[in-house]
């Protein structure tokens, strides 16, 4: 284990999109997402039972491996670590106010998800620096997608296999593309990279969870890329969710249900990685993250000097 010493004021603030606690919590919860515009009584309705229909009325497992993620950073760091969500408790801004309470001078912000897009992880570098305004030097990681950690962790989840691997993401507005950003190309790197360090030839990539916006989103989906797969004679299919790192609700419904379901009419057998989650290996992952934004800071402190 290395240590990052706690005289050097820095705290890290892991930050994750959020989950409603309990059964109870969903309408507020999807309130919050939907930033105060009209909500569908039929999506409202959807989104309750599929998290009832997960057997999460009282307590949701995802916060409790949010939890454990962020004591085991705080442990292999030896720095206090905040979890802030964007759309649920503790928010961002309370994990940065309980960071500056306790005296850090500095910042590192890392989002619980690889890839950078402007449409998600620029909204929680704008949430974090809200926050502190000048009170601290905040590093914000935008992206951590080529990881070498986190890569290798997912390398050996595919690897040997002889099924057709299907690497997933959440899918977002196409005219994303139009704008310049990085998404789609940082998923395709990661996907890539992945493969060729498992050995795996026979993949490809499909997004999945796409919202009900009206408007054109990133596919091909998952559901419409298992029909083109089995019409290739494709039997065998293992998904490598890379745009996910925990058993979010897109994981355990999208994937573990409406894709299981998809692949049954089709007559595939559909399996899924194991999610990183609190996995040691992706906490040290995670540990090298925050130590290289902190190692990056301390070489220009020592060239200006």
């Amino acid at each position: 284990m290395s240590r990052v010493s706690r005289s050097s004021h820095s705290a890290v603030i892991l930050m994750a999109y959020g989950s409603p606690e309990r059964v109870a919590d969903v309408p507020a919860y999807y309130s919050d997402i939907r930033g105060g515009r009209p909500i569908a009584p039929e999506h409202l309705d959807d989104l309750v039972s599929r998290y009832r229909s997960l057997g999460i009325e009282d307590a949701n497992p995802l916060n409790a491996i949010t939890e454990a993620t962020r004591a085991a950073l705080e442990e292999e760091l030896g720095l206090p670590v905040f979890t802030g969500m964007k759309h649920w408790t503790p928010r961002i801004a309370d994990a940065a106010e309980a960071a500056l309470a306790g005296g850090a001078t500095r910042l590192v912000g890392l989002v619980l998800a690889p890839h950078y897009s402007r449409l998600s992880i620029a909204g929680y570098q704008t949430l974090l620096e809200a926050a502190v305004g000048d009170r601290a030097t905040v590093l914000f990681v935008e992206s951590w997608h080529d990881d070498p950690g986190f890569v290798a962790l997912l390398a050996d989840r595919i690897r040997d296999t002889d099924a057709h691997v299907v690497f997933t993401a959440h899918s977002l507005p196409a005219r994303i593309l139009e704008e310049g950003d990085p998404y789609k190309d940082q998923l395709l790197e990661t996907a890539r990279l992945v493969a060729d360090s498992a050995g795996v030839e026979d993949w490809s990539f499909s997004f999945q969870s796409e919202s009900p916006t009206g408007e054109p989103w990133l596919g091909p989906d998952i559901l419409d890329h298992l029909d083109a797969l089995s019409g290739r004679g494709i039997e065998d299919v293992l998904v490598c969710p890379v745009g996910f790192v925990s058993d979010h609700l897109e994981i355990r419904w999208d994937i573990d249900n409406e894709a299981q379901e998809k692949a049954r009419e089709l007559g595939l057998r559909l399996d899924r990685i194991e999610m990183p989650n609190d996995d040691p290996r992706f906490i040290l992952a995670l540990a090298g993250i925050v130590r290289g934004a902190l190692d990056a800071v301390a070489a220009d402190v020592r060239t200006s000097l």
